[in-house]
Formats: C-alpha cells, structure tokens, sequence
C-alpha cells in the first residue's frame, strides 16, 4: 500500500486535507492520517480524479493519418484524462457492425495510454447489428440527424431512430444524437471565406427542431437520449422541460462552445471550424449558465482531428474546410481559465469533467471520482500556474488547434492510471498501459 498526500483532495463533495491510498490499481480508503513511508507529497497541488472524456474521434483504424490510438491517448493523458470513449466513426471501417467492432479491437495492440471505452453507430438499416454491438460491449450507440460529414456514416430520420431507440432500450444504453436537422438557412454573407457565412449557414433552429425531436422520442420510447456537443442556447428551455418531466435525457457540451467566440474568428481561420459552430458571446454566456444551473450535465472535447490539408488553411474556405477542433488534452485548463470569470469552483470542475462523464457513460463503479473501491486514477495540478500554449505543447498527431498562443491557467504536473505514474513534467512514463473496456457497470 501507499499514498498521495495533498491538503486539496478533491472529493465529491469537498476539497479533503489528507491522505489517499492506493493498492493493487485501487484506491483503498481517503484518511486523514497515515503512517506509512510511502507517500508521494503534493501539498500544494490538487489532486483529482482522472477526467472521462466520453467524446473523442480517434480515426483507427483507417484514418490514422488524421489520428490514432497511440498519439490520442498519449494527449489524454498530458490532459489529465484517464478514460475515453471512442466514437464510431471517422475511422474505416465506421463503428456501425460488430465486424467493424472486432476490426477496432483488433487495431488496438499496445498502443493505448489511458482506458479506453467505445461507442457503436446508428445507420439507417443496422438495427440487428445494435443488439449484436450491445452485447459485445459497446456503451451505448450514437446517430447524426445531418449529414456526418462522411458518407459512410449516413444520417437518421425519425424512423431509424425511433427502431434503435427500441432495440437499445432494451439493453438500458443510452442513444446518443448529433442533433441538428437541416431546415434550410437564411444566409445573407455571401463570402464562404468569413465566419459569418458558415455561421449563417447553421442556425440554433436546427439543434433546436433536432432536439424537439429527440424529446419526444424519448418520452414515446423510454429510451435514455443524449444530446453531444450543445451549442444552440436556445435549445435550454426545453431540454429543462424535459428533464422537468423526468426523461431520461442528457446534455454536454464543449470547451469551444465555452471558451471561444464567434466574434474573435477572423476571415480565414477555419481552425474554429466545427459543427455545429461556435456562436457568438450572448449564447457563451447562456450555455455557461445552463451549465452552472444543471441544465447541461458535462463537458467533453469533441476530439475531431483531421490533416491540415483538410482544414484548408491554404484558401481559408470554411465551406470546404473540415469541421472539428483539435482539444484532446486542453479541457481542464481550458475550462478552468475561462471559468474563473463564472465563479466556479474545484469541486464543480470535477463534477463535470470526471464525475458525471462517468456516470453517463456507465462507468462510475470504476471511475470518475475520488472514493473507496474505484481506480486509482488521479490528476495532480497547479490551479495557480499559468502558461503559454505552444505547439510542441500537443501529444495529438497534427499540431493544430485554435488555443495555440492563448495563455492558459491550470497546468497538470502528473497523471496517474489505476496507480501508476504514466506522465510526469511534460513526459509520458514508461510503456502504454491502457486497457479497453467493454459493458457499463462492470
């Protein structure tokens, strides 16, 4: 047995002066004394638990080029993430067939840094093979109600989810939906080299009628439903409503839909470009409000990286450009930079970034929070420290990323996975030593 000794343990419902100990990958018990000569010191420092990223597009296999396992987890782990849920596509094959499962699995090797859980896919006619990926182990099953982006991922209609719903009701796994449908756009710039052109391009009104949508296949099904990547502030009222009326449905949104601007994005500076997309200050503000206020559950990357052909940098044609924004490792300190102007707290940071993450991905028997029983996963952090984001700062393939050059409060010092110091300092430490993890609540 041995212990972390920090006078700011952050608990799930306070910040702890004490000792944790840890045996055998688990923590044993959170005390106030402890004999034992074996102990690390990081008085000073916070220690928390390892963050749940349920939201990251790793691209492998297939796509490797874009991203893959070893450098995405190697980023989430310098993030101080211990656990990520990989999403069906934009790998090759996507996630949609337990065939392709298998191919995943089978792509893994020794590459993995951190833990790491999986999403399948929803497509119009895969229905059989939900049931075949739920009883694989798959956490629950994700659809587009828009064009993905890709054509090997094709979009769903009211039926197709309404059929997936039922069959994913059944093994009590969540749905989780891109919710925007395209309803058509008034768009009066005309410049697909501005941002306001690609803004214009994707209004609230399409997250909106999605979400409408979603509700009231929820309340027909009893299906659990979770809306990924919030940006529309107009959609919170009736996502409050619903939870009002006790449905099973869940919201997150992104550090970019948090921390950046709609107002700040220049001609050309397709880094931003993600969908749907940022929004202007106004609707920052109320998303951090129905964040504060329990409306929004969480906060997840939406790690979607791609070459830096692909994003277009050359013409600067958001049009053309693809959408994602490469954060896999930024969360926590953006989060905490930004929110210092909210008033949050370490115990809320945790709360959304570690512990409810967990739970909605079936996965707080095990992770999430800091407490007897679970894995020893911790990041130790300075919430006081600040510094400047550079390039040779990314663990992610391409470094690429609308943060380079922000200066960013809360710098991570160590990362440990299931009780073992795996980075330290800005290095990795030693060999990846991640595992997959298949079936909630075991």
């Amino acid at each position: 047995m041995w212990a972390i000794r920090s006078e700011k343990i952050v608990l799930e419902n306070e910040i702890f002066d004490g000792y944790v100990l840890i045996e055998d990958e688990k923590i044993v018990d959170v005390v106030k004394e402890y004999s034992g000569d074996n102990c690390k010191d990081y008085r000073g420092l916070v220690v928390m638990a390892g963050l749940v990223d349920s939201h990251v597009h790793i691209n492998e296999p297939g796509r490797t080029e874009w991203e893959g396992f070893f450098t995405a987890t190697q980023a989430a782990l310098a993030g101080g993430v211990t656990t990520v849920v990989d999403m069906p596509l934009n790998c090759m094959p996507v996630t949609t067939t337990l065939d392709a499962l298998e191919i995943k699995k089978a792509a893994l090797g020794q590459q993995l840094h951190v833990d790491i859980g999986f999403w399948g896919g929803v497509i119009p006619n895969n229905t059989e093979e939900l049931s075949k990926m739920a009883d694989a182990g798959v956490l629950g099953c994700k659809a587009f109600m828009v064009h993905s982006g890709i054509d090997d991922f094709p979009d769903s209609d009211e039926t197709v989810l309404r059929e997936a719903m039922l069959v994913l009701k059944r093994y009590n796994i969540p749905l989780l939906v891109h919710a925007e449908v395209d309803c058509g756009a008034e768009i009066l710039c005309q410049d697909q080299r501005t941002y306001a052109n690609f803004l214009e391009s994707r209004p609230q009104s399409w997250e909106c009628n999605a979400i409408e949508i979603v509700i009231r296949l929820v309340r027909e099904t009893g299906c659990a439903a979770h809306i990924v990547h919030l940006s529309a502030a107009d959609a919170l009222g009736m996502i409050k409503e619903a939870k009002a009326e006790g449905l099973p449905l869940t919201v997150e949104t992104c550090p970019h839909y948090l921390c950046l601007t709609a107002e700040e994005i220049q001609d050309g500076e397709t880094l931003y470009k993600c969908a749907p997309p940022i929004r202007e200050n106004a609707n920052r503000m109320a998303l951090w409000q129905g964040l504060k206020d329990g409306i929004i559950d969480f906060v997840v990357s939406d790690h979607s990286p791609c070459t830096p052909n692909l994003k277009k940098l050359d013409t600067g044609n958001f049009t053309d450009a693809w959408g994602g924004i490469s954060s896999l490792q930024l969360g926590l300190s953006n989060i905490w930079t930004t929110g210092q102007d909210f008033g949050i707290s370490l115990l809320d940071l945790s709360s959304w970034l570690s512990n409810r993450p967990s739970i909605f991905a079936g996965l707080s028997n095990r992770k999430g929070k800091i407490a007897k029983g679970l894995d020893a996963d911790f990041v130790v952090w300075n919430p006081e420290e600040s510094f400047l984001l550079q390039p040779q700062d990314l663990r992610f393939r391409h470094k690429m990323s609308p943060y380079l050059g922000r200066t960013l409060k809360g710098r991570i010092h160590y990362t440990y996975l299931r009780g073992t110091l795996a980075y330290e300092q800005g290095a990795i430490i030693g060999q990846p030593k991640g595992k997959p993890i298949f079936h909630r609540g075991i």
